[in-house]
C-alpha cells in the first residue's frame, strides 16, 4: 500500500513538472495529455491489483469470521462439491475461467470470509465491495447469481474449494 502511495505521489509530481512551461508547442501538450491518461490508467491498474490480493478484506455480509482447520474436513468438502455441482457449475469451472472466475487457488487471492460473503450476499457485494466490483467488470458485467445458500451450505462449498 505504501508503494502505491509513493507511486501515486511520484506520478503526480512528474505530471506537475511536465505540464509546466506555458510556451511549449502544441505537440508537447498532446504528448503530456496522452501520458497523463496512461499514468491514470496505470494507477487504476495498480490499485485494482492491490485490492485484488487484499486478504484482510472480509467482504460485506453476515460472515465476520471463519476458522479453517489444519486438515480438510472431507465429509464437509463432499457436501460442498455436491452443492457446487448443483448451484455453481453453470457459471464456474473448477480449473479455468468461464462466465465467472475459477475457484482454484482462491485462498491465495481472497479471505475465507470474503468468499463466503460473496456466495451468500452477491448483490450487495457487487454494489459496495471494490474487489467484487472489479470482478463484475472483468467478467463483462455478469453478476453472480444469488443461489440463496445457507451459511452451512456456503461453508461446505468453501471446504470444497480447499480441495481444488
Amino acid at each position: 500500500m505504501k508503494n502505491l502511495i509513493k507511486l501515486s505521489l511520484l506520478v503526480i509530481f512528474s505530471l506537475t513538472l511536465s505540464s509546466c512551461g506555458g510556451d511549449a508547442k502544441k505537440e508537447k501538450k498532446e504528448k503530456v495529455k496522452i501520458t497523463k491518461k496512461k499514468v491514470k490508467k496505470e494507477i487504476k491498474k495498480v490499485e485494482k491489483e492491490v485490492a485484488a490480493f487484499d486478504l484482510s478484506n472480509k467482504g460485506i455480509g453476515p460472515v465476520k469470521s471463519v476458522t479453517l482447520g489444519a486438515d480438510i474436513d472431507q465429509a464437509l468438502a463432499t457436501k460442498g462439491k455436491a452443492v457446487y455441482k448443483t448451484k455453481c457449475t453453470a457459471c464456474h469451472k473448477a480449473s479455468k475461467k468461464f462466465i465467472g472466475p475459477s475457484p482454484k487457488g482462491i485462498f491465495e487471492r481472497r479471505s475465507p470470509e470474503w468468499i463466503m460473503n460473496m456466495i451468500l450476499n452477491p448483490d450487495e457485494m457487487v454494489q459496495k465491495d471494490p474487489v467484487a466490483k472489479a470482478l463484475l467488470i472483468e467478467f463483462n458485467g455478469s453478476p453472480m447469481a444469488n443461489q440463496n445458500l445457507t451459511e452451512e451450505e456456503a461453508r461446505s462449498v468453501l471446504e470444497y474449494f480447499r480441495t481444488l
